[in-house]
Protein backbone atom coordinates (compact mmCIF):
# COMPACT_ATOMS: atom_id res chain seq x y z
CA UNK A 1 0.00 0.00 0.00
CA UNK A 2 2.66 2.33 0.86
CA UNK A 3 3.90 2.35 -3.18
CA UNK A 4 0.85 4.26 -3.62
CA UNK A 5 1.10 7.07 -1.04
CA UNK A 6 2.61 10.33 -2.68
CA UNK A 7 4.54 11.99 -0.47
CA UNK A 8 3.08 14.95 0.05
CA UNK A 9 -0.58 14.57 0.03
CA UNK A 10 -2.93 11.86 0.93
CA UNK A 11 -3.81 9.40 -1.52
CA UNK A 12 -6.63 10.49 -4.19
CA UNK A 13 -9.29 7.16 -4.41
CA UNK A 14 -12.08 7.16 -7.29
CA UNK A 15 -14.99 5.56 -5.83
CA UNK A 16 -16.79 2.65 -6.90
CA UNK A 17 -20.20 3.38 -8.03
CA UNK A 18 -22.37 0.58 -9.72
CA UNK A 19 -22.93 1.28 -13.09
CA UNK A 20 -20.91 4.54 -13.59
CA UNK A 21 -17.57 3.61 -13.13
CA UNK A 22 -17.05 1.78 -15.57
CA UNK A 23 -14.01 1.25 -18.33
CA UNK A 24 -15.42 4.29 -20.38
CA UNK A 25 -15.96 6.64 -17.35
CA UNK A 26 -12.12 5.38 -16.70
CA UNK A 27 -11.18 6.73 -20.07
CA UNK A 28 -12.92 9.90 -18.66
CA UNK A 29 -11.49 10.51 -15.67
CA UNK A 30 -7.78 9.21 -17.24
CA UNK A 31 -8.54 12.36 -19.85
CA UNK A 32 -8.82 15.24 -17.42
CA UNK A 33 -6.34 13.73 -14.43
CA UNK A 34 -6.55 10.74 -13.03
CA UNK A 35 -6.88 9.85 -9.24
CA UNK A 36 -3.68 7.57 -7.13
CA UNK A 37 -6.05 4.73 -7.18
CA UNK A 38 -9.14 3.16 -9.04
CA UNK A 39 -11.98 0.98 -7.33
CA UNK A 40 -13.66 -1.06 -9.71
CA UNK A 41 -17.38 -1.53 -9.28
CA UNK A 42 -18.53 -4.21 -7.18
CA UNK A 43 -18.73 -7.91 -8.32
CA UNK A 44 -21.93 -9.76 -6.81
CA UNK A 45 -20.75 -12.75 -5.23
CA UNK A 46 -23.06 -15.76 -4.49
CA UNK A 47 -23.32 -19.98 -5.88
CA UNK A 48 -23.77 -19.13 -9.05
CA UNK A 49 -21.87 -16.28 -10.06
CA UNK A 50 -19.00 -15.43 -12.30
CA UNK A 51 -16.94 -12.04 -12.07
CA UNK A 52 -19.21 -9.91 -14.56
CA UNK A 53 -16.88 -9.48 -17.90
CA UNK A 54 -17.73 -5.54 -18.02
CA UNK A 55 -15.91 -5.14 -15.10
CA UNK A 56 -12.73 -6.93 -15.69
CA UNK A 57 -12.69 -4.96 -18.86
CA UNK A 58 -12.19 -2.39 -16.90
CA UNK A 59 -9.29 -3.85 -15.43
CA UNK A 60 -7.96 -5.66 -18.13
CA UNK A 61 -7.92 -2.61 -20.50
CA UNK A 62 -6.84 0.16 -18.23
CA UNK A 63 -6.47 3.49 -19.74
CA UNK A 64 -4.95 4.88 -16.91
CA UNK A 65 -1.97 2.25 -15.89
CA UNK A 66 -2.97 3.83 -12.25
CA UNK A 67 -2.96 0.68 -9.98
CA UNK A 68 -6.52 -0.96 -9.19
CA UNK A 69 -8.68 -2.65 -6.68
CA UNK A 70 -11.37 -5.03 -7.39
CA UNK A 71 -14.52 -5.12 -5.23
CA UNK A 72 -16.67 -7.92 -4.13
CA UNK A 73 -20.26 -7.60 -2.63
CA UNK A 74 -21.64 -10.73 -1.00
CA UNK A 75 -21.41 -13.02 2.34
CA UNK A 76 -21.05 -16.81 0.96
CA UNK A 77 -17.52 -17.04 2.22
CA UNK A 78 -16.48 -20.20 -0.25
CA UNK A 79 -17.89 -17.90 -3.29
CA UNK A 80 -16.03 -15.25 -1.71
CA UNK A 81 -12.59 -16.74 -1.76
CA UNK A 82 -13.41 -18.55 -5.05
CA UNK A 83 -13.92 -14.89 -6.87
CA UNK A 84 -11.14 -13.44 -4.98
CA UNK A 85 -8.77 -15.86 -6.56
CA UNK A 86 -10.22 -15.46 -9.67
CA UNK A 87 -10.11 -11.88 -9.56
CA UNK A 88 -6.48 -11.77 -8.58
CA UNK A 89 -4.96 -13.08 -11.90
CA UNK A 90 -5.70 -9.89 -13.14
CA UNK A 91 -3.81 -6.63 -12.77
CA UNK A 92 -5.24 -5.82 -9.36
CA UNK A 93 -2.91 -4.72 -6.13
CA UNK A 94 -6.00 -5.52 -4.33
CA UNK A 95 -9.32 -7.28 -3.14
CA UNK A 96 -12.02 -4.89 -1.35
CA UNK A 97 -15.25 -6.06 0.71
CA UNK A 98 -17.87 -3.87 0.11
CA UNK A 99 -19.64 -3.01 3.42
CA UNK A 100 -21.32 0.43 2.64
CA UNK A 101 -23.40 -0.56 -0.40
CA UNK A 102 -26.85 1.33 1.11
CA UNK A 103 -29.15 -0.12 -2.12
CA UNK A 104 -32.12 -1.76 -0.32
CA UNK A 105 -31.93 -4.44 -2.98
CA UNK A 106 -28.59 -5.64 -2.20
CA UNK A 107 -29.07 -4.71 1.85
CA UNK A 108 -32.22 -7.21 1.91
CA UNK A 109 -30.08 -10.00 0.88
CA UNK A 110 -27.67 -9.65 3.76
CA UNK A 111 -25.01 -7.74 1.41
CA UNK A 112 -23.03 -4.57 1.17
CA UNK A 113 -24.56 -2.34 4.33
CA UNK A 114 -26.94 -5.04 5.15
CA UNK A 115 -24.25 -6.98 6.36
CA UNK A 116 -23.14 -4.36 9.10
CA UNK A 117 -26.64 -5.90 11.12
CA UNK A 118 -24.63 -9.11 11.24
CA UNK A 119 -20.94 -8.09 13.03
CA UNK A 120 -20.14 -11.74 14.03
CA UNK A 121 -20.50 -12.56 10.26
CA UNK A 122 -18.50 -9.60 8.74
CA UNK A 123 -15.93 -11.16 11.40
CA UNK A 124 -16.00 -14.41 9.99
CA UNK A 125 -15.73 -13.41 6.58
CA UNK A 126 -12.70 -11.34 7.09
CA UNK A 127 -11.06 -14.19 8.96
CA UNK A 128 -11.64 -16.32 5.98
CA UNK A 129 -10.91 -13.63 3.19
CA UNK A 130 -7.63 -12.82 4.46
CA UNK A 131 -5.55 -16.14 3.93
CA UNK A 132 -6.70 -16.41 0.62
CA UNK A 133 -5.91 -13.15 -0.26
CA UNK A 134 -2.54 -12.62 -1.28
CA UNK A 135 -2.72 -8.96 -2.09
CA UNK A 136 -3.84 -6.10 -0.56
CA UNK A 137 -6.90 -6.72 0.98
CA UNK A 138 -9.10 -3.72 2.07
CA UNK A 139 -12.70 -3.24 3.44
CA UNK A 140 -15.45 0.19 2.47
CA UNK A 141 -17.89 0.32 5.42
CA UNK A 142 -20.14 2.45 6.83
CA UNK A 143 -21.03 3.60 10.27
CA UNK A 144 -23.27 1.34 10.75
CA UNK A 145 -26.87 0.34 9.66
CA UNK A 146 -29.21 2.18 12.06
CA UNK A 147 -26.86 4.58 14.00
CA UNK A 148 -23.34 5.88 13.98
CA UNK A 149 -23.20 4.54 17.60
CA UNK A 150 -22.45 1.09 15.87
CA UNK A 151 -19.18 2.66 14.84
CA UNK A 152 -16.76 1.43 18.07
CA UNK A 153 -18.10 -1.90 18.15
CA UNK A 154 -17.37 -2.12 14.56
CA UNK A 155 -13.20 -0.40 14.87
CA UNK A 156 -12.47 -2.94 17.69
CA UNK A 157 -13.90 -5.80 15.03
CA UNK A 158 -11.82 -4.27 12.16
CA UNK A 159 -8.73 -3.76 14.15
CA UNK A 160 -8.72 -7.19 14.73
CA UNK A 161 -7.77 -8.14 11.32
CA UNK A 162 -4.56 -7.26 9.40
CA UNK A 163 -6.50 -5.48 6.78
CA UNK A 164 -4.22 -2.75 4.75
CA UNK A 165 -6.68 -0.23 4.21
CA UNK A 166 -10.58 0.90 5.73
CA UNK A 167 -12.51 3.11 3.67
CA UNK A 168 -15.06 5.13 5.60
CA UNK A 169 -18.45 6.32 4.46
CA UNK A 170 -19.51 8.58 7.06
CA UNK A 171 -22.98 7.78 7.20
CA UNK A 172 -25.02 5.07 8.35
CA UNK A 173 -27.08 2.97 5.90
CA UNK A 174 -29.96 4.65 7.15
CA UNK A 175 -29.12 7.65 6.49
CA UNK A 176 -28.26 6.87 2.83
CA UNK A 177 -26.84 10.53 1.62
CA UNK A 178 -29.30 12.32 2.94
CA UNK A 179 -27.43 13.59 6.43
CA UNK A 180 -24.07 15.23 6.57
CA UNK A 181 -20.90 13.37 6.80
CA UNK A 182 -20.23 12.65 10.63
CA UNK A 183 -16.19 13.27 9.94
CA UNK A 184 -15.51 13.03 13.95
CA UNK A 185 -16.50 9.01 13.52
CA UNK A 186 -13.92 8.72 10.54
CA UNK A 187 -11.38 10.71 13.19
CA UNK A 188 -11.70 8.03 15.69
CA UNK A 189 -10.84 5.15 13.04
CA UNK A 190 -7.78 7.15 11.96
CA UNK A 191 -6.35 7.64 15.44
CA UNK A 192 -7.27 4.00 16.75
CA UNK A 193 -6.55 1.87 13.54
CA UNK A 194 -2.89 0.74 12.88
CA UNK A 195 -3.75 0.82 9.20
CA UNK A 196 -4.49 3.31 7.10
CA UNK A 197 -7.89 5.30 6.72
CA UNK A 198 -9.76 6.75 3.78
CA UNK A 199 -12.28 9.39 4.19
CA UNK A 200 -15.38 8.88 1.75
CA UNK A 201 -18.46 11.09 1.65
CA UNK A 202 -19.24 14.70 0.41
CA UNK A 203 -16.37 15.41 -0.76
CA UNK A 204 -17.28 17.91 -3.97
CA UNK A 205 -14.53 20.18 -4.08
CA UNK A 206 -10.83 21.09 -3.06
CA UNK A 207 -12.63 23.02 -0.01
CA UNK A 208 -14.77 20.30 1.04
CA UNK A 209 -11.18 18.16 0.27
CA UNK A 210 -9.43 20.03 2.75
CA UNK A 211 -12.28 20.22 5.19
CA UNK A 212 -12.39 16.53 5.46
CA UNK A 213 -8.90 16.10 6.12
CA UNK A 214 -8.55 18.45 8.65
CA UNK A 215 -11.47 17.02 10.44
CA UNK A 216 -10.40 13.45 10.07
CA UNK A 217 -7.46 13.21 9.52
CA UNK A 218 -7.64 10.65 6.84
CA UNK A 219 -4.77 9.01 4.71
CA UNK A 220 -6.46 9.92 2.16
CA UNK A 221 -9.77 11.01 0.28
CA UNK A 222 -12.48 8.50 -1.78
CA UNK A 223 -14.16 10.75 -4.30
CA UNK A 224 -17.39 9.58 -6.24
CA UNK A 225 -20.04 11.74 -7.29
CA UNK A 226 -17.56 15.05 -6.94
CA UNK A 227 -15.83 13.65 -9.97
CA UNK A 228 -19.06 12.87 -11.83
CA UNK A 229 -19.68 16.63 -11.71
CA UNK A 230 -15.98 17.76 -11.80
CA UNK A 231 -13.82 15.33 -13.44
CA UNK A 232 -10.73 18.00 -12.71
CA UNK A 233 -11.13 17.32 -9.20
CA UNK A 234 -8.09 15.30 -8.55
CA UNK A 235 -6.06 17.61 -10.60
CA UNK A 236 -7.32 20.51 -8.51
CA UNK A 237 -6.64 18.85 -5.20
CA UNK A 238 -2.88 17.62 -6.47
CA UNK A 239 -2.46 21.54 -7.74
CA UNK A 240 -3.27 22.96 -4.27
CA UNK A 241 -0.78 20.53 -2.57
CA UNK A 242 1.83 21.55 -5.12
CA UNK A 243 1.28 24.86 -4.38
CA UNK A 244 -0.23 26.29 -7.57
CA UNK A 245 -3.67 27.78 -7.80
CA UNK A 246 -6.32 24.74 -8.67
CA UNK A 247 -7.63 24.86 -12.38
CA UNK A 248 -11.25 26.28 -12.67
CA UNK A 249 -13.29 25.12 -15.33
CA UNK A 250 -15.81 27.42 -17.12
CA UNK A 251 -19.13 26.43 -18.42
CA UNK A 252 -17.87 26.03 -22.38
CA UNK A 253 -15.27 23.44 -20.43
CA UNK A 254 -18.02 21.33 -18.94
CA UNK A 255 -19.80 21.42 -22.27
CA UNK A 256 -17.01 20.11 -23.57
CA UNK A 257 -16.48 17.43 -20.57
CA UNK A 258 -20.32 16.33 -21.43
CA UNK A 259 -19.51 15.46 -24.77
CA UNK A 260 -16.21 13.65 -23.25
CA UNK A 261 -18.56 11.94 -21.27
CA UNK A 262 -21.42 11.03 -23.57
CA UNK A 263 -18.97 9.80 -26.23
CA UNK A 264 -16.75 7.22 -24.12
CA UNK A 265 -19.55 6.08 -21.72
CA UNK A 266 -21.89 5.28 -24.40
CA UNK A 267 -21.72 1.63 -26.46
CA UNK A 268 -21.21 2.16 -29.96
CA UNK A 269 -24.48 -0.70 -30.13
CA UNK A 270 -26.71 1.56 -28.08
CA UNK A 271 -29.71 3.23 -29.37
CA UNK A 272 -29.35 7.33 -29.48
CA UNK A 273 -32.10 6.93 -27.89
CA UNK A 274 -30.42 4.39 -24.64
CA UNK A 275 -27.34 6.73 -24.86
CA UNK A 276 -29.03 9.93 -24.20
CA UNK A 277 -30.77 8.18 -21.44
CA UNK A 278 -27.26 6.77 -20.15
CA UNK A 279 -25.65 10.20 -19.72
CA UNK A 280 -28.67 11.90 -17.92
CA UNK A 281 -27.38 10.05 -15.09
CA UNK A 282 -24.55 11.92 -14.62
CA UNK A 283 -26.16 15.20 -15.53
CA UNK A 284 -28.40 14.92 -12.26
CA UNK A 285 -24.90 15.81 -10.60
CA UNK A 286 -23.57 18.32 -13.07
CA UNK A 287 -26.52 20.48 -14.19
CA UNK A 288 -28.08 20.47 -10.85
CA UNK A 289 -28.37 24.67 -9.49
CA UNK A 290 -26.87 25.76 -12.27
CA UNK A 291 -29.50 28.26 -12.47
CA UNK A 292 -31.90 29.18 -9.67
CA UNK A 293 -34.99 26.90 -11.45
CA UNK A 294 -33.00 24.66 -12.32
CA UNK A 295 -34.04 25.58 -16.20
CA UNK A 296 -31.26 23.76 -17.68
CA UNK A 297 -31.72 20.22 -16.05
CA UNK A 298 -35.52 20.22 -16.63
CA UNK A 299 -35.06 20.84 -20.22
CA UNK A 300 -32.31 18.08 -20.36
CA UNK A 301 -34.62 15.65 -18.88
CA UNK A 302 -36.65 16.00 -21.72
CA UNK A 303 -34.39 15.47 -24.28
CA UNK A 304 -35.16 12.25 -26.76
CA UNK A 305 -32.52 13.02 -29.32
CA UNK A 306 -28.50 13.44 -29.36
CA UNK A 307 -29.20 16.37 -31.17
CA UNK A 308 -31.90 17.44 -28.76
CA UNK A 309 -29.26 16.69 -25.86
CA UNK A 310 -26.79 19.14 -26.93
CA UNK A 311 -28.98 21.68 -27.88
CA UNK A 312 -29.87 22.55 -24.74
CA UNK A 313 -26.26 21.78 -23.39
CA UNK A 314 -25.52 24.73 -26.11
CA UNK A 315 -27.93 26.96 -24.95
CA UNK A 316 -27.25 26.95 -21.48
CA UNK A 317 -23.00 26.32 -21.23
CA UNK A 318 -21.58 27.87 -24.08
CA UNK A 319 -20.52 30.74 -22.35
CA UNK A 320 -17.12 31.57 -20.09
CA UNK A 321 -18.04 31.85 -16.80
CA UNK A 322 -16.59 29.91 -14.33
CA UNK A 323 -18.24 27.13 -13.36
CA UNK A 324 -19.20 26.99 -9.44
CA UNK A 325 -16.69 24.99 -7.67
CA UNK A 326 -19.27 23.49 -5.42
CA UNK A 327 -22.89 23.53 -6.13
CA UNK A 328 -25.75 25.86 -4.71
CA UNK A 329 -26.81 23.63 -2.24
CA UNK A 330 -25.10 20.57 -1.21
CA UNK A 331 -27.71 18.58 0.07
CA UNK A 332 -29.15 18.69 -3.10
CA UNK A 333 -26.62 17.06 -4.70
CA UNK A 334 -26.40 14.09 -1.68
CA UNK A 335 -30.41 13.36 -1.95
CA UNK A 336 -30.19 12.62 -6.24
CA UNK A 337 -26.86 10.76 -5.37
CA UNK A 338 -29.88 8.03 -4.12
CA UNK A 339 -29.71 6.95 -7.72
CA UNK A 340 -26.47 5.42 -7.48
CA UNK A 341 -25.69 2.63 -4.47
CA UNK A 342 -22.00 3.32 -4.04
Amino acid sequence: MDKIFPSNRPVLILAPMQDVTDLGFWRVMHHYGDPDLYYTEYFRVHRDSHPDKHILRSIDENPSGKPVIAQMIGQDIPHLIRTAEILQRHEVIGIDLNLGCPAPVVCRKNAGGGLLKHPDQINEILSALRPAISKLFTVKTRLGFDTPEEFPALLEMFARHPLDALTVHGRTVREMYRSKVHHSFIAQASQQLPFPVFANGNVLSVRLAEETLAATNADGLMIGRGAIRNPWIFRQIREKYDGHEPFIPTFRDIREYIEVLYRETSPSDLREEAKVSKVKKYMNFIAQGLDPENTFLNRIRTARSEKEFFLFCDQHLLHDTPFPPEPPTIALVCSRSERLPN
